[in-house]
């Protein structure tokens, strides 16, 4: 069965999902990308195992988003595919969702720490720490374990969709990270700079213990980018000089 998404959809994901080896957030077949089309209430994701350097646009799965029935594609897509759904299902302005195993947020993961806002690099993409959810307990790991681990995220941010806009990242404990958007390229972008934070902070805690920034500094960061009278950058594309 062939299902329409949306134009350029799953041009998306594919270009997403072939730039995580590029900026260095994968080793071997370690991430994926997925993007949605609530309106033909389907997304796209990467199938499980595909080398990024082998992978084609032929290769990506559409899966319905109601139940995780793939709908088309020949191969089985990401074992984190239940995951994303779950993620969907909760966060209606998610658009986009990546998952990689990126060095520095890793060890935070592994570590079972949260990524502290230690500076305006931070603030200005995330209005608060990045958090890490709990252990899945053994039930959770023993039956629908990546949905239960959608789950684990869902309950950490209380499932509240705002929360999850202005802080589009969560790290699941002794996993790794994911990050989510409006897009699935957005959502890329979300998981370089979750990875950039997650390594400036080691190496700020590395140096000494530090007390928070001031409030007021982090959120004139956040909000010059992300608040009703936003106004870092340009239109695109940029007018010419």
């Amino acid at each position: 069965m062939t299902v329409r998404v949306r134009d350029g959809l799953r041009q998306e994901v594919l270009d997403a999902n072939l730039a995580i080896p590029q900026v260095g957030l994968a080793t071997l077949t370690w991430g994926n990308v997925s993007g949605v089309d609530r309106e033909a209430g389907v997304f796209v994701i990467k199938p499980s195992g595909i080398p990024y350097e082998a992978l084609a646009l032929d290769h990506l799965v559409t899966v319905r988003l109601s139940d995780g029935q793939v709908i088309d594609g020949n191969l089985r897509p990401s074992t984190d595919t239940e995951t994303h759904r779950c993620l969907y299902l909760a966060f209606p302005s998610i658009g986009g969702i990546t998952h990689t195993h990126s060095t520095h947020a890793v060890a935070f993961a592994q570590a079972r720490r949260e990524i502290p806002v230690l500076g305006t690099t931070h603030a200005d993409t995330f209005n608060g720490p990045i958090p890490c959810t709990p252990d899945l307990t053994a039930e959770q790991c023993a039956k629908n374990y990546e949905y239960n681990t959608g789950r684990v995220i869902v309950d950490k941010l209380d499932g509240d969709d705002q929360k999850a806009s202005e802080v589009p990242a969560a790290l699941v404990a002794n996993h790794g990270p994911f990050t989510w958007a409006t897009t699935a390229r957005k959502s890329l972008e979300h998981a370089i700079i979750c990875e950039a934070v997650a390594d400036i902070a080691l190496h700020t805690l590395a140096l000494s213990p530090t007390t928070p920034p001031p409030p007021h500094l982090l959120a004139r960061h956040y909000t010059r980018k992300h608040g009703p009278d936003a106004y870092y950058g340009n239109p695109t594309p940029a007018p010419s000089p």
